[in-house]
């Protein structure tokens, strides 16, 4: 069975490719996503196998999308533009699909990506990512866990606190807070969320961190799990 992934901002496209989908054997629809943040999430939570993907959507396109990505599955494009073609196929892409798309020219595509993806060993299980991906400007960003000293709520905003630099990203901290590993991070407070690692003491009620000089709150409900991380 093929993992599949629709990313399509126009909802009536969404649609016809679901019940593309769910005619053709052999493939299993995981979720269809109306912009590549949502789909990222899914992404890195499950394996996805082959993407359908739109490539003029707001934000960030389709093409942009998979270049972020450091290991994307096969890829199908389905557009209601032939001009970016070429570059949808210098990224590998398997087929290259113009809306309106009938079902024969969609089995066509699947055939084809069917007797790749079949054909292709299994895959190891993946390692978990040491990385998330966030939004900056018009692009996605890749920012390594171990780059990151500490995150800051705001709102419906966060700050990324790297050693020389921040980026403040439109994302909430229970969002940003299910992609990081808690065997690295821990929240010491409802708004700071701090890599274990980067920090220096722990000074009653505060976090010092290595080569920061800003001292970060604990939370009184925070502080006995943040002690029990150093067997205190």
């Amino acid at each position: 069975m093929i993992n599949c992934l629709i990313i399509d901002d126009e909802p009536f496209a969404r649609e016809l490719l679901q019940g593309y989908i769910a005619q053709m054997p052999g493939l299993h629809l995981v979720a269809s996503c109306e912009h590549v943040f949502e789909a990222l999430e899914v992404l890195q939570q499950q394996r996805i196998d082959l993407l359908f993907s739109d490539i003029n959507m707001p934000q960030v396109n389709g093409l942009e999308f998979i270049r972020s990505l450091h290991n994307p599955p096969y890829v199908i494009f389905v557009t209601a533009s032939p001009h970016h073609a070429l570059e949808g196929y210098e990224l590998d892409a398997l087929d290259y699909v113009v809306k309106p798309v009938s079902f024969p020219r969609f089995m066509k595509a699947v055939n084809k990506a069917l007797a790749v993806v079949g054909s292709r060993p299994a895959a190891p299980v993946a390692a978990a990512p040491q990385f998330l991906f966030v939004k900056e400007g018009h692009s996605l960003r890749r920012v390594l866990f171990e780059e990151i000293y500490y995150i800051e709520g705001m709102k419906d905003y966060i700050r990324i606190v790297l050693k020389n630099q921040m980026i403040i990203t439109y994302l909430r901290m229970s969002r940003v807070e299910d992609q990081l590993p808690p065997s690295r991070f821990i929240r010491i407070q409802k708004s700071y969320i701090v890599r274990l690692d980067a920090i220096r003491a722990i000074s009653g009620n505060e976090v010092e961190l290595y080569d920061l000089p800003e001292k970060l709150p604990i939370g009184k409900q925070h502080k006995e799990p943040l002690l029990a991380q150093f067997g205190l």
